[in-house]
């Protein structure tokens, strides 16, 4: 783990119990995410990039049947932490998180200001005077009118809402934050609002971002890296750059294949079939029945190999991981 490193997880597991047996939501998870960089989660709904961030932030149901890994935050180990330990050291102080469905998680009867001020009454141990203030500069930063803070949810349009979120979000001054689909129920000015938002946020304050979205057109404004989740596990990590022009795995070109071009003639593809059921997931890769790049030994254990340096889930990289390691000549 390098000095520029914030985040990194190893092995990161969430199982959750169900009636018809135990729902593999996040399995054997790894990737890292440097100081001031944002990473972009993408998958299709149900592959588990929300149930990877509770876990991440410890947010979790009461069925929880296996839970375990490793998540360095910089050189500290936080899986070891009690739930009252985790809450006050990391929770809030370290990591916020920016929900799903975030305009609808605000509370109706009250205001905006005060919901804003919690976090900050709660986590630095300010009086609600301190708290209020800090809320003020927070609706500055983020781009919501003064007067604002004695207003309802209900008195604020989508997008305002949604800035009252993230503004809830940044109030404790974490280096990380989670955002789970900030965008998914704005119109498309909102939508480039939000994202300009966030990229000032991130180029003023250093603040780093984990992105969980499936839509590819708005991460790119963002996205530093690229995790590709598919069916519980990443399958792909790979720079911003490169993923965009020219993404490794099979389920990453169809994802790519799938966004509308504006300028070629080219018709957008789609994935054949559906999701394998986490319930009971291949234990060869878990792609192969959608695959149109399948072969023979994709049905052994999925492999992770290495090109160019950037992990990928899948058999297709193995000779050219081979040729990357050059024998020693004097043995």
């Amino acid at each position: 783990m390098t000095d520029n490193t914030l985040l990194k997880v190893e092995d990161l597991t969430l199982y959750f119990k169900t009636r018809r047996g135990d729902v593999q939501a996040v399995d054997h998870v790894d990737f890292e995410l440097p100081k001031n960089k944002a990473v972009v989660i993408l998958g299709e709904s149900g592959c588990g990039k929300t149930s990877m961030a509770k876990a991440i932030l410890r947010l979790l149901p009461r069925n929880v049947s296996q839970y375990s890994g490793k998540i360095f935050i910089e050189d500290q180990d936080v899986m070891p932490l009690s739930d009252e330990e985790y809450r006050r050291q990391v929770r809030w102080v370290k990591i916020s998180m920016v929900p799903q469905a975030a305009m609808n998680a605000l509370n109706p009867v009250l205001r905006a200001g005060d919901q804003v001020a919690e976090p900050a009454m709660v986590h630095l141990g300010v009086d609600k005077a301190e708290a209020l203030e800090l809320a003020r500069e927070m609706f500055q930063r983020v781009g919501v009118p003064e007067d604002f803070l004695t207003r309802y949810p209900f008195e604020l349009s989508g997008g305002m809402r949604q800035r009252v979120a993230i503004a809830t979000a940044l109030i404790t001054h974490p280096q990380l934050i989670v955002l789970d689909e900030p965008t998914s129920a704005l119109d498309l000015l909102t939508q480039a609002n939000i994202m300009n938002v966030l990229k000032t946020i991130k180029w003023e304050t250093g603040t780093s971002y984990i992105l969980i979205t499936h839509d590819i057109a708005t991460s790119s404004e963002l996205a530093d890296k690229v995790a590709v989740m598919y069916a519980g596990q990443i399958v792909e990590v790979n720079d911003a750059d490169r993923f965009f022009a020219e993404p490794l795995h099979p389920y990453s070109q169809k994802l790519m294949a799938s966004v509308p071009r504006l300028h070629g003639h080219d018709e957008p593809d789609f994935i054949p079939g559906r999701p394998p059921s986490l319930l009971n997931p291949p234990t060869s890769c878990r792609f192969i029945d959608r695959c149109h790049l399948r072969f023979d030994k994709c049905s052994a254990d999925p492999p992770t190999f290495f090109a160019d340096g950037h992990p990928v889930k899948c058999w297709l990289y193995e000779k050219e991981a081979s040729d990357a390691i050059i024998p020693d000549s004097s043995k």
